[in-house]
């Protein structure tokens, strides 16, 4: 049986029949807070059905990606660890592969001190070493404080290399808005006066690069397969972040309005998203 047959027998779009792997955001697109997005299980569900390659490429930081593939079996969507990638998970790649940084100053989730300590860093939070650091890691997590943003702040005046994982502002919540890792680490850089040397998620290259290696495939020369037609759409709810970097790193990209975005906010947007949706059901679903 052809493939183009197969795709016939699940409720897949003509759009997403187009594609052969999708990069899929969590918060905002597949669900928001503990609420699955209208349909978005069954839209993963016909992914899968479909013999679609699925990664599950997000910006979290506050759970390991062993959580996060708890927590979407909860909500009813099917996930296995290597199908998930998380700014952590490339925080802790990043860090193992560059020698010569003994310690860590992490503000974070525990989740993300373990990554950080994974990768082979001394934790000196709570030390009277805190603020000699090598590494100030920078993420939002509830507990955030002035004594943390204090360390930090010492530790990137004395030296320390400043990481970002990522520049989000913010992220949805069923009651609003929360700020995200990128206004805590906006607070590390004003009060240092020094940007971050590194900002590890999207839209920046490594993640998308990590997920192509999970998927097996190429670098971004390869995008294209049979009649021309793009083998890689990236989902996300985020102009600044998920449609500027799918576009950085040569793939089409798709915006859903369940999440940060108003669809008032795609017009004259730049880079514009390939296609917008209200939902990721109503994205890949027929």
């Amino acid at each position: 049986m052809r493939a183009d047959d197969n795709d016939r027998r699940v409720p897949l779009s003509a759009l997403a029949r187009r594609y052969q792997h999708f990069l899929l955001d969590l918060d905002g697109c597949l669900y928001v807070g503990d609420e699955p997005t209208e349909d978005a299980a069954e839209a993963v569900t016909a992914l899968r059905e479909a013999a679609k390659g699925i990664v599950f490429l997000s910006n979290e930081v506050a759970y390991s990606p062993e959580e996060i593939v708890r927590k979407l079996w909860r909500l009813g969507f099917q996930a296995s660890l290597d199908q998930v990638l998380t700014a952590g998970a490339a925080l802790q790649y990043l860090l193992a592969e560059r020698p010569g940084r003994d310690t860590a100053f992490v503000i974070g989730s525990q989740a993300l001190v373990d990554h950080v300590a994974e990768a082979g860093l001394r934790i000196v939070n709570r030390t009277e070493f805190a603020t000699r650091a090598d590494v100030v890691v920078v993420a939002d997590h509830e507990r955030f404080d002035y004594g943390e943003l204090r360390i930090a702040t010492q530790a990137v005046l004395r030296g320390a290399e400043l990481i970002g994982l990522n520049r989000d502002r913010t992220f949805p919540m069923p009651d609003g808005a929360w700020p995200g890792s990128g206004a805590v680490l906006a607070a590390v850089e004003t009060a240092s006066s020094h940007k971050a040397d590194t900002i590890v998620g999207k839209p920046e290259p490594a993640m998308y690069e990590a997920a192509r290696d999970r998927l097996g495939l190429g670098d971004a020369g390869d995008e294209a397969a049979g009649r021309g037609r793009p083998k890689v759409l990236a989902v996300g709810d985020r102009l600044d972040v998920d449609v500027l970097g799918a576009k950085r790193a040569g793939l089409d990209a798709a915006l859903v309005l369940t999440g940060a975005t108003a669809r008032s906010q795609v017009d004259g947007a730049r880079p514009a998203p390939t296609h917008v949706a209200d939902s990721l059901a109503a994205l890949l679903l027929t």
